[in-house]
């Protein structure tokens, strides 16, 4: 599926197989993500893709072919692609363990052609072993709702007690973390999205409600994933003195002017970047101890306008995924 201009659909072709370069591997495709930074890519929010481009970046495959020392892989092992696809190794936020703000990254499906496809070239370097892994789909989103929002949550801190805004792929994942450490989620959707609360509760949450609600309790720390910049002046009202609010993503409409009382007694906003290879060797064991199970809805990859038209919608619960395509 191949994106030739900005806000426009996606188009179904036929193109050539993609040969490994040089530390590269060539991947079989099983499953990869729907991801809303997809949506920002497709969408023209974000300005800057590689045209014509292959988007996707949640790839979940199995090796076909290992370029020259592409070490460390055997053939028709499992891995998985992420977002960072490389980094030149030699700015001073890499050198410095900082790797997702790299000077020079390449991302994948942005930058780099990614996993809407049935085949994919990767640096074998940023790719991560699934061994042990069973059902590539449900693996899929893991790649950035799980990894991002995991990156999102060591941000947190210690919090105790965490506000989710937005409840979709990433929240979903990470709740299921959270609660197994311990911790209390108090959920926020649209207003009126009953069916996204019940969905919060089903997955640990102690609390659910709309976005235009108080939260029940003071919170230790606000993670917000939905794209909306009006939810942190409220994310700040719902803290408690010397809390932080989040925000998990690559993209997000304008904050809007907020009293400097919302943000007095030491309270924080952070972002989140990308992420590191420290983060996923982290996060797979962890989500596999804590026992995480995805909620997707699959499509072929011939249908992939279809699923993205039902996250930009709102009508998934979880994570949306492609499969490779019908006829292949």
């Amino acid at each position: 599926m191949v994106l030739h201009k900005g806000a426009h659909r996606l188009q179904f072709e036929q193109v050539d197989s993609p040969r490994p370069d040089a530390g590269q591997l060539r991947l079989k495709i099983e499953a990869c993500g729907v991801c809303r930074t997809d949506l920002h890519i497709i969408d023209g929010d974000l300005t800057h893709p590689s045209l014509p481009l292959i988007p996707g970046h949640e790839i979940v495959g199995t090796v076909a072919q290992i370029g020259e020392a592409a070490g460390g892989f055997a053939l028709g092992q499992r891995v998985g692609v992420p977002w960072l696809g490389h980094t030149c190794g030699t700015c001073r936020y890499c050198v410095n363990n900082r790797e997702n703000l790299c000077d020079d990254p390449g991302f994948t499906g942005y930058t780099l052609n990614g996993g809407y496809a049935e085949e994919c070239v990767a640096d074998a370097r940023y790719v991560f072993a699934l061994d042990g892994h069973d059902d590539p789909a449900a693996l899929a989103p893991l790649l950035c709702a799980g990894l991002i929002g995991f990156r999102s949550l060591r941000l947190a801190g210690d919090a105790q007690r965490l506000g989710f805004y937005g409840f979709g792929a990433a929240a979903h994942i990470l709740a299921q973390i959270a609660v197994w450490q311990g911790r209390e989620i108090y959920a926020f959707t649209r207003p009126g999205d009953t069916a996204a609360q019940a969905f919060a509760r089903e997955t640990g949450a102690v609390w659910a409600g709309g976005s235009d609600e108080t939260s029940p309790v003071l919170l230790d720390a606000a993670l917000i994933f939905a794209p909306v910049g009006a939810l942190v002046p409220k994310a700040l009202k719902d803290l408690v003195k010397g809390g932080r609010v989040v925000c998990g993503g690559i993209h997000m409409s304008d904050i809007p002017s907020f009293a400097y009382d919302d943000l007095w007694h030491e309270r924080q906003i952070l972002s989140v970047a990308n992420l590191t290879r420290e983060d996923g060797e982290t996060f797979f064991p962890l989500a596999r101890r804590a026992g995480v199970r995805t909620q997707i809805t699959p499509y072929r990859l011939e249908r992939a306008n279809e699923a993205l038209d039902d996250l930009r919608q709102g009508r998934l619960q979880g994570a949306a995924v492609l499969l490779p395509s019908q006829n292949a």
